[in-house]
């Protein structure tokens, strides 16, 4: 009688970390995107209106990558409003864009914006375990993610005095904005458009009130949205303070020895800030691949410590260097704040952007008139 022999193997379970399978799926990925983003040639950008930061840009990434770079610096709702225009005509040149809280946030509603992280293939910008407090949205109010916030300020570094005619002791408090003597000297950026004029108008507005901004107006104040005239007004002494300037903007004078400095924050503090770091991918983009390949290392530790030299805006990497900063005047949030405190000072982000910043750009609209 034949028997059936039945014998029994242990089955070996092998379990191997997620980590060690990882690296051939993106490393595929990303080189074949690289080979595809030569095909299409270039990649299309609005940036900030930083000459510099366009010549370095395009000098490191165009050589690195063998892609073209088409750059289009500008203030951001300049930017912001010549690729809306584009696109509502049916013309899509753009693909990524950079700038501050607010200056695109209309994009994910009007369907102009593409999710973020489909695009982002580099281990070490999709783990959250990089960034300083993880991963932070400037759309952080929807469930889908479109506009990713890079950069975190102590302080908004936007207070600037002429040392010809004031002193950094005359303005311990907002209230000194208020005094007689200053009549007809202070400018400000336009604080109904997105920028720094709008991020410390809208503190000024939470803080001190609408009867504060009221008083701050019958000061005579010289309004503009052109950053480069109010730092000229600064510079020649026609003003002796300006609120609302980028450092970017001021540091050619600096450089020249101009009488043009940096304000300490008030006794009443200022807002956090994100500075001209919040980036976004436009619908369909022309240059898909060349966006990715732009996307990943610009917010990989290379292109984050490039932005931060040029911009000296705080990038949130903790791979990147940023105590350096606070020689020139301004902190990474990273460097002296816990991520709780960040928060909590913050008037950006779409949460704040609704909350506090449109409300006292329509008090801005009401006043100004």
């Amino acid at each position: 009688m034949r028997r059936n022999l039945w014998v029994v193997v242990p089955l070996l379970l092998v379990v191997i970390p997620a980590d060690k399978l990882w690296p051939a799926d993106w490393k595929s990925e990303w080189k074949s995107t690289i080979e595809s983003a030569k095909q299409e040639g270039k990649v299309v950008l609005a940036i900030p209106a930083q000459s510099d930061l366009r010549r370095e840009l395009a000098a490191i990434f165009e050589p690195q990558f063998g892609i073209k770079m088409e750059l289009f610096a500008a203030r951001g709702p300049s930017n912001a409003s010549r690729i809306a225009s584009e696109f509502k005509a049916g013309l899509h040149y753009f693909d990524v864009y950079i700038g501050g809280s607010g200056t695109y946030d209309a994009f994910p509603y009007d369907g102009m914006a593409e999710e973020f992280m489909p695009y982002v293939i580099l281990p070490e910008v999709k783990d959250a375990k990089h960034w300083w407090g993880g991963h932070i949205w400037e759309d952080n109010i929807r469930t889908n993610r479109f506009l990713y916030s890079f950069i975190a300020d102590a302080g908004t570094g936007s207070l600037w005095y002429n040392s010809n005619l004031a002193n950094a002791d005359d303005f311990h408090s907002l209230d000194d904005f208020l005094k007689p003597k200053w009549k007809g000297k202070i400018a400000l950026l336009d604080p109904r458009t997105p920028g720094a004029g709008q991020s410390l108008w809208s503190f000024f507005w939470d803080v001190k009130g609408e009867e504060y901004l009221s008083k701050l107006m019958k000061q005579e104040l010289f309004i503009s949205r052109d950053q480069r005239q109010i730092a000229n007004g600064l510079a020649k002494g026609t003003l002796a303070l300006g609120i609302g300037m980028s450092f970017y903007t001021l540091d050619p004078f600096i450089k020249s020895g101009l009488p043009v400095k940096q304000l300490p924050p008030p006794s009443e503090g200022l807002p956090t800030s994100n500075g001209s770091g919040v980036i976004g991918i436009l619908k369909n983009p022309p240059h898909p691949n060349a966006t990715k390949v732009f996307i990943n290392w610009f917010l990989g530790k290379e292109g984050q410590t490039l932005y931060t030299k040029v911009m000296q805006q705080g990038t949130r990497r903790l791979d990147v260097d940023t105590k350096w900063m606070a020689s020139v005047g301004n902190e990474a949030a990273k460097d002296v704040l816990t991520i709780e405190e960040y928060h909590k000072r913050r008037n950006h982000l779409e949460d704040k952007y609704k909350g506090v910043r449109i409300p006292a750009a329509k008090f801005a609209e009401k006043i100004l008139k």
